[in-house]
């Protein structure tokens, strides 16, 4: 088993969970399944895994984000460069999770199915707030509170500030920096340590699952799958391109030939890291794009541009909410989107993240936590997707940049 990938241990975990809960479905009345199998096997794993992922929401967002803000110091040294790349990646981002959001009310993956006897709590629907107490509910009267009671938005919102802060008073803040970068190399450790859980947590949740529901549960597994890749395929092949056309003024047939390579290499590994040395690679071969943007372009996508994952969230959402079948205001969309964006500054590239980063999302607008478990049975089939988004919109950030420099330059020069 320790020769085993992480992927190959999940899937294990996955198909033991379908298989032991599937033939234990006609039984779940029995005293023995449904005490100490259900009751306790399944419950232990299954909501100790969900404990350890709610642990670490918390202070891995803070220090993350704390970490990414501050290190937008960078940009301000590449002026134009950086200011359009971070207005392009949020700019998509949010586009990517607004369509996701749609697409997902339109086709409702999650409803057909009755699964809120999963869940033993009772899920009521919240009062809406106006739109402007959403907005000034972002900012913290107390934020230690907001820590401890894990208002992500909150959270978020003093993080970019301390982040902000500390790129302003540059030198002086190195001390405290350090002690932030330190933190965020403590925080990931923990999270590969919580993720190699991940079969287990996985196994418990699945089985509980199929015991429960048997394979009718196949149905909504089915149903997020080919929703997510629709709007990941649509974000692509029709976002991308418009903005390519408008922008840069290139050929949308001729950009996808020319980067099938990549996003071939992105598809297979699932990591937009993997993809860099190629990225630059083509850019400057096939598209001629300067080494100072690429060079910059292509790591900072990586780093902060999570269209794919934002999509997978606001899918995931609205998937988990038709399953519990609760209602979702406009304001909890609003705080999906906003919470998805600025979540991705300090979204770090380490398997497990994306996970955590769902979560946060989902809690944040009062759904139960168990769906995840769900999302998780086929993360890595969607992590192929919404990678590949990711590194094609590091792409098309970097041409649309460098197009809009150059003609900046030759304007200039005239």
């Amino acid at each position: 088993m320790k020769k085993l990938k992480m992927i190959h241990k999940i899937f294990i975990g996955l198909v033991s969970g379908i298989l032991i809960g599937a033939l234990l479905y006609p039984f779940k009345e029995n005293v023995i399944v449904s005490k100490y199998v259900l009751g306790f096997l399944f419950q232990i794993l299954g909501q100790g895994f969900l404990r350890l992922i709610k642990m670490i929401i918390v202070p891995l967002v803070f220090v993350s984000l704390v970490n990414g803000t501050a290190a937008m110091n960078d940009v301000k040294k590449l002026g134009s460069i950086g200011v359009k790349a971070i207005i392009f990646f949020m700019s998509t981002t949010a586009i990517g999770i607004i369509c996701a959001i749609f697409g997902a009310n339109i086709f409702n993956p999650g409803k057909g199915i009755m699964i809120e006897n999963l869940q033993q709590t009772e899920f009521v629907a919240k009062e809406a707030g106006s739109f402007v107490d959403v907005l000034l509910n972002i900012i913290p009267k107390n934020p230690f509170k907001a820590l401890v009671e894990g208002n992500m938005l909150q959270v978020i919102f003093f993080a970019i500030m301390i982040g902000i802060v500390l790129t302003v008073i540059g030198e002086k803040g190195q001390k405290i920096k350090k002690i932030f970068e330190e933190a965020n190399e403590l925080m990931l450790k923990m999270v590969e340590i919580i993720m190699k859980l991940a079969p287990f947590g996985i196994f418990g949740l699945i089985g509980k699952t199929f015991i429960t529901l048997g394979w009718s549960a196949m149905k909504p597994l089915g149903a997020f799958i080919g929703v997510t890749y629709l709007i990941l395929i649509f974000h692509a092949l029709v976002t991308y391109q418009i903005l390519l056309r408008l922008i840069a003024k290139e050929s949308p047939l001729n950009f996808l030939k020319n980067i099938l390579e990549s996003i071939t290499l992105a598809f297979s590994t699932a990591s937009s890291a993997a993809c860099i040395p190629l990225n630059i690679k083509l850019l400057k071969e096939k598209f001629n794009v300067s080494e100072k943007v690429c060079a910059f372009t292509i790591p900072l996508g990586a780093t902060i541009n999570m269209d794919g994952t934002a999509i997978m969230q606001g899918v995931a959402t609205v998937f988990i909410a038709q399953l519990y079948n609760v209602s979702l205001t406009t304001n909890d969309y609003f705080i999906v989107v906003l919470t998805a964006v600025l979540a991705s500054i300090g979204t770090a590239g380490v398997p497990g993240v994306g996970t955590i980063m769902l979560s946060m999302v989902i809690v944040q607008v009062g759904l139960p936590l168990e769906g995840i478990g769900l999302i998780m049975a086929v993360d890595r089939i969607v992590d192929m997707g919404r990678t590949t988004v990711n590194v094609t919109g590091d792409l098309v950030c970097s041409l649309i940049v460098d197009r809009v420099e150059k003609r900046k330059e030759n304007k200039v020069k005239i």
